[in-house]
């Protein structure tokens, strides 16, 4: 994590754990005004939510997100204690989600080493005056109750010594012992955060260890012996239980119900104990407590650990070295003409094994795509608010899964398409029913598993693209590459892809999708895949990014040109064969043309493209590879095939990236004997002039 908190794991914990809930919070949000309604249970939710967020923040002296979650607690704890009060769902929503944005703006300065400075009481005062309204026919009672609540003064650090209560009031007494899960790490913070929102059922306990902030050894003794607190509240043991079991990370919870004089003996006890003996072990306790108690132990298996993805790059990454060094041990030049079967046996053996282990490695780094497309529901719900549409998303297939880095390049590209199919597709709803077609458009984005790759389409029942209108501007800009009447519908709807091809001038002259779709292809061919585009006027567009899995390890098939090595994905290849000198001719441009099976396709010389010198030059000498990717196929000339094996996929050196001009090339790997191998692009070369 970048910035001055790198290296601090306190606020990288807060910082992962607010962005989880923070997500879960605009799920309920956009949930429940699609509804049209906050259930209990929901409003229960968000409050829970919110006063995590508000404890955390407060312990970790974030003042500005304490301040607006903890107004954002006070609407919902009013919500809350008014069940029947008919109130405005959609401003709340507008309220909370403003709060929402206000408080991912925070958390992104801290993540970037930044002070989370915002300014929050404008929307604060909004939120405080909508509040006001919603009291004004409630009884005084409950209205004064409720004032003495938000005139309660923020406590960052608690100390027993303050209270001075009387904890007779009190009917009931419980001692909890709460263990965490393993590897959790910081369990004093975690135990800190407890008591700081244990004031929300009682003001009378105390707990072991007691020094859980200064005390480095505090979360050892936790770790070994589990966090205890003991309390006395009116709150029932089922009102307790629900209380302890919202920890995160919660391994365990045992809470016993005991008797008030027990917790009075125990509490006069801790008080004459020594400075060197402040940490009294759960063991000397347990001996007070035992006899008339009720025992509820509570285990909860949470098969789910967080992981730094740092430590999955640097796994995956040796994932690769070891690929490499078994294809150096089984392919080694001096193995050559030796008859070794116990070898041959280890080497399979050794295969089999390395093979799993990348399996489950990759499996390791995959992620389901469903948090992405639920961010599209926050997207939508503002767009449809914003431009005065009736638009509903519609998701299929989120449970498909991806590689974590491929995730990260996708998401900013599937926002922009969402984007541009709410704004410049779906059609407004007087003019939607002019079409006799639904007031509500439909956006919906799927995603599919196909091979190595993953589809992921986004389509629109708006108004399509115009094809004539496409054309007019293309000439316009003199972005035409072939005659016109040659182009098929698909390349000049794909033309919208190309640099430079819409201007601000034309955003509603044909439904302005040009307008940074080049971006959008940049980003998902940086990861090797591709963007391709079908539309029907007024009856919708639909456009497919087509993504790898992965970007670490492919399946390729090795060809050699001259002394240089160049691997081909084996997802692309179609077929390898010999080729016949009266299945070759020339177009009329001089383009050299193969008929294979009635079919023509360009040809690519690889040492000619590349200036790689071979003394294989003839057809009948070499061998021709026909690639294909998004419809459009090539056929590569080289040398000879070598052989298929699994490669690592690196990136190219700055030197050679700068020499790709014909961006023929997406990466390198190195192969058993240790020579290096270009990866070649198939998108890239069918690209080329001459061969699309």
């Amino acid at each position: 994590m970048a910035g001055q908190y790198g290296n601090e794991p306190m606020m990288e914990m807060f910082l992962f754990e607010t962005s989880q809930l923070i997500e879960q919070l605009e799920q309920l949000i956009i949930s429940c005004e699609k509804s049209d309604h906050y259930t209990e249970d929901t409003i229960n939710e968000i409050f829970r939510i919110m006063h995590t967020i508000k404890g955390s923040s407060a312990m970790m002296m974030q003042d500005s997100i304490t301040a607006i979650s903890h107004s954002m607690e006070d609407l919902f704890y009013f919500l809350r204690e008014n069940k029947q009060k008919v109130v405005d769902n959609s401003a709340i929503s507008d309220l909370v989600l403003e709060g929402v944005d206000l408080i991912k703006e925070e958390l992104e300065k801290l993540k970037n080493g930044e002070k989370a400075d915002g300014n929050t009481s404008e929307l604060q005062d909004r939120i405080k005056n909508f509040l006001s309204d919603l009291k004004v026919d409630t009884s005084s009672e409950a209205a004064a109750e409720r004032k003495n609540l938000e005139n309660e003064k923020q406590q960052y650090y608690l100390s027993m010594d303050k209270k001075k209560n009387d904890a007779s009031k009190y009917k009931n007494a419980f001692k909890a012992t709460i263990r965490y899960e393993e590897d959790c790490e910081m369990e004093n913070i975690r135990a800190y955060t407890i008591v700081h929102n244990v004031y929300d059922i009682t003001d009378e306990f105390f707990h072991i260890p007691e020094n859980l902030i200064d005390d480095d050894e505090s979360a050892k003794k936790i770790r070994q012996e589990g966090f205890q607190i003991y309390l006395k509240t009116d709150s029932s043991y089922e009102e307790v239980r629900e209380f302890f079991m919202q920890t995160l990370f919660l391994k365990e919870l045992k809470l016993d119900q005991i008797e008030n004089s027990e917790y009075d003996q125990l509490r006069d006890a801790k008080k004459k104990i020594t400075d060197k003996e402040k940490f009294i072990s759960s063991k000397d306790f347990e001996e007070h407590s035992e006899g008339n108690k009720e025992t509820q132990a509570m285990s909860l298996k949470q098969n789910v650990i967080s992981v730094n993805m740092t430590k999955l790059d640097k796994l995956m990454d040796l994932v690769g070295e070891m690929v490499i060094s078994e294809d150096m041990v089984i392919q080694n030049p001096d193995l050559k003409g030796l008859e070794l079967e116990n070898f041959q046996k280890a080497a399979r053996q050794l295969q089999k094994i390395s093979s799993e282990i990348q399996d489950i490695v990759m499996s390791i780094r995959m992620v389901p795509l469903s948090a992405t497309f639920l961010k599209m529901h926050r997207i939508v719900r503002d767009m449809s608010k914003k431009l005065g549409k009736k638009v509903d998303l519609k998701i299929i297939g989120e449970e498909t899964e991806v590689d974590k880095n491929v995730i990260e390049h996708i998401s900013d590209p599937i926002i922009h398409l969402v984007r541009n199919a709410i704004d410049h597709g779906i059609e407004f709803p007087e003019e939607r029913l002019e079409k006799n077609k639904p007031e509500t458009g439909t956006v919906t984005l799927e995603a599919k598993n196909a091979g190595n790759d993953v589809l992921v389409i986004v389509k629109d029942d708006g108004r399509g693209l115009n094809k004539e209108k496409i054309l007019k501007k293309a000439r316009e800009n003199g972005l035409l590459y072939k005659a016109e009447e040659e182009m098929s519908e698909r390349e000049i709807y794909n033309m919208i892809f190309l640099p430079g091809f819409s201007t601000k001038d034309n955003v509603t002259e044909f439904s302005g999708r040009g307008v940074g779709m080049d971006v959008v292809v940049k980003n998902i061919e940086t990861i090797g895949g591709s963007v391709s585009i079908d539309s029907t006027p007024d009856k919708g567009s639909v456009i497919t990014l087509k993504i790898p899995l992965t970007l670490a390890i492919i399946d390729g098939m090795n060809i050699r040109v001259g002394s240089s090595y160049y691997t081909i994905p084996t997802i692309s290849i179609r077929e390898s064969f010999k080729p016949q000198e009266n299945d070759i001719f020339s177009d009329p441009n001089g383009n050299e043309m193969i008929m294979v099976r009635g079919q023509c396709y360009p040809i690519l010389r690889l040492h000619e493209l590349l200036k790689v010198k071979t003394d294989i030059t003839r057809f009948n000498d070499g061998i021709i590879t026909i690639a294909e990717q998004d419809e459009r196929t090539v056929c590569i000339f080289s040398d000879e095939l070598i052989g298929q094996q699994q490669v690592v996929v690196k990136a190219l050196p700055e030197y050679i990236r700068r020499l790709n001009k014909t961006k023929a090339l997406a990466g390198c790997t190195l192969l058993g004997d240790g020579s290096i191998s270009l990866i070649l692009d198939i998108t890239g070369l069918a690209n080329l002039k001459g061969l699309a």
